[in-house]
């Protein structure tokens, strides 16, 4: 293959990948090899639903292509026929679909993902990264123990009020009915 062929593959790979951005974005790392042509149709198809698309990637060119990017590190990973599962909301999300998939295909192999230049390897650090939170979970984790403190201190500004509202309430009712209200001590 010529230098002006692989040059155009490399690109390829920076444009459908990185999605014209210009760092390669988080991805998992996956082996196809064996997975029927109808389950690697319906695998796909279900992750388009989800926005995540797979690339089968030569791996010389990739690892050429990965240099210098958050992606790199997923060069060690490869060996025989790979392709790079990426899109989505995040690898995070990626990888717990792949993941739901392993139990309909099991020809497919998890071989590895990048989180933020981390490498998480093979089946058990792609199943680690399933199990993280979303950039979205987490946000809502951070403002849940943001607004925690005050929503307890409201609550215990509130409790008293209650009581004595809760207290003339009940005197205002027996009022109401004409019963007499027991003099203080």
């Amino acid at each position: 293959m010529s230098k002006t062929v692989k040059n155009i593959i490399m690109r390829d790979y920076k444009t459908r990948i990185a999605s014209g951005l210009e760092e390669y974005p988080d991805a998992t790392l996956i082996s196809i090899r064996g997975v029927k042509g109808v389950d690697s149709t319906k695998l796909r198809m279900a992750l388009a639903k989800k926005k995540v698309r797979i690339t089968v990637v030569q791996n010389a060119l990739a690892r050429k292509a990965f240099e210098g990017s958050k992606l790199a590190p997923l060069g060690e990973l490869m060996t025989g026929g790979n392709a790079i599962a990426y899109g989505g909301e995040s690898v995070v999300e990626v990888a717990r679909e792949l993941v739901s998939w392993i139990a309909k295909i099991p020809a497919l192999e998890l071989k590895g993902a990048v989180l933020d230049g981390t490498l998480f390897k093979g089946k058990a650090g792609v199943e680690e990264l399933s199990k993280f939170p979303t950039k979205d979970e987490a946000i809502a984790k951070v403002i849940t123990l943001a607004v925690s403190p005050g929503r307890n201190l409201l609550g215990q500004l509130q409790g008293p009020g209650r009581t004595i509202g809760g207290l003339i309430k009940a005197i205002e009712t027996k009022l109401e009915k004409g019963e007499t209200i027991a003099k203080a001590g």
